[in-house]
């Protein structure tokens, strides 16, 4: 980086990598000494740039903490660490860390007193207005809170969910102060349908859906993006390192192909979007996080090499990534699996380090659907339009998961 942005990716990692002892006695100092403020961050550091969320108004860094993680129930350096550089926003949920998070959350904002410093998100697997707002009741109670700053039906499949009574119960939600405002996440096969009836509906301030670059070419995907950002809704892409199955090594060979590792340079692709107000991430360790503060702080833009491995890496392992799309596999599938979760079940359990994670969402699906090791996937294979081998990924998470 140049003089003018302030701090190198050297001095970034030095400042950032007093470890977590220091980042713990660092943000209970200074905050409990502090201001609120935007970011909310250390004045002495660099911060990670901010954007406007659609109609709230309100700015958000383009980086936030996806809290889908193990956290320190105690005190989290994690969430130390990223507030220092302006990080303020927790994407947590109810069903998080086995029903923990939340309540990790608390005890963060508890000991440091920010609670006026975040913006906590919170979502609510119940999608009807009566278990939504129970769900939120719930997460209050466990966040340690009187508000949250969104509140989120968790995982939309449904588009009939979105409806005025839904809408009434939100407005009333809103009005009794218990949360500021309203959206929902998405990442099944009909996410385009999702945004774009979100795009008539005055109501709905933010989506958070999965965008990474595997679908920047996607025309329907591009015109929903379109219809949600002219309606003003807020837009978080989740989801973006569009981690493929199995094959934990496979982008390796696209590594240093440029001045950042594939990690953060799908980032900064993201980033690049200004339709996309910031990207959600599951930083599991200081290092990870550190490294896509490093890629937000930095104001270069990607180089042609960096986007041509980007496109490269997408071509030559796009058989490797399920899509969700259950519609397509399912239907040439004379057995009741549910392939498009199984799959990302499978994603948690080789990609994201986290097998029990995996085996309880597995466990958790019909018993039909997971009594699958002897079922014949060749015809949902050959329907896949991406060629993805869901044969052997199948028989392998009879073995692994159930």
């Amino acid at each position: 980086m140049s003089k003018k942005d302030g701090i190198s990716r050297r001095d970034l990692f030095r400042i950032g990598g007093a470890g977590a002892a220091t980042a713990f006695g660092t943000a209970l100092t200074r905050s409990a000494q502090a201001k609120p403020k935007a970011g909310a961050g250390d004045d002495a550091l660099p911060q990670v740039p901010r954007r406007v969320l659609g109609k709230t108004k309100q700015t958000i860094p383009i980086l936030l903490f996806g809290a889908a993680v193990h956290l320190d129930k105690r005190f989290d350096p994690k969430l130390a660490e990223a507030l220092r550089f302006g990080v303020n926003y927790i994407d947590a949920a109810d069903c998080y860390g086995g029903g923990s998070c939340e309540l990790a959350v608390a005890k963060f904002h508890g000991r440091a007193k920010v609670r006026e410093q975040l913006w906590i998100t919170s979502k609510s697997d119940e999608h009807d207005p009566e278990g939504f707002e129970k769900t939120l009741a719930t997460s209050l109670r466990k966040l340690d809170t009187n508000y949250v700053d969104m509140y989120y039906l968790h995982g939309l499949r449904d588009a009939d969910y979105l409806n005025p009574k839904l809408a009434r119960k939100v407005e009333e939600l809103k009005k009794q102060g218990k949360m500021r405002y309203f959206g929902f996440s998405c990442h099944n096969s009909n996410v385009v349908e999702l945004m774009n009836k979100a795009a008539k509906l005055p109501w709905i301030d933010s989506i958070m859906f999965r965008y990474n670059f595997r679908q920047y070419g996607n025309k329907q995907l591009n015109r929903a993006i379109d219809a949600c950002a002219k309606s003003d809704i807020g837009l978080i892409a989740m989801k973006t390192q569009g981690s493929e199955s199995s094959f934990r090594d496979a982008w390796k060979k696209f590594e240093s192909d440029g001045k950042w590792t594939k990690h953060q340079a799908v980032l900064k692709a993201v980033w690049a979007d200004k339709r996309i107000t910031a990207a959600v991430s599951a930083m599991d360790n200081l290092e990870k996080l550190r490294q896509n503060v490093a890629a937000a702080i930095d104001k270069h833009e990607l180089s042609q090499v960096e986007w041509d491995a980007i496109e490269r890496y997408a071509a030559d392992t796009r058989h490797l990534s399920c899509d969700g799309c259950d519609e397509i596999c399912s239907s040439a599938l004379n057995a009741p699996a549910q392939i498009g979760d199984t799959m990302r079940y499978l994603m948690y359990h080789d990609v994201y380090d986290e097998p029990e994670k995996a085996k309880t969402l597995f466990r958790k699906l019909p018993l039909a659907a997971q009594n699958i090791a002897d079922v014949d996937f060749s015809a949902a294979e050959a329907a896949c339009p991406y060629g993805v081998s869901l044969a052997s990924h199948m028989k392998r998470a009879a073995k692994i998961l159930a």
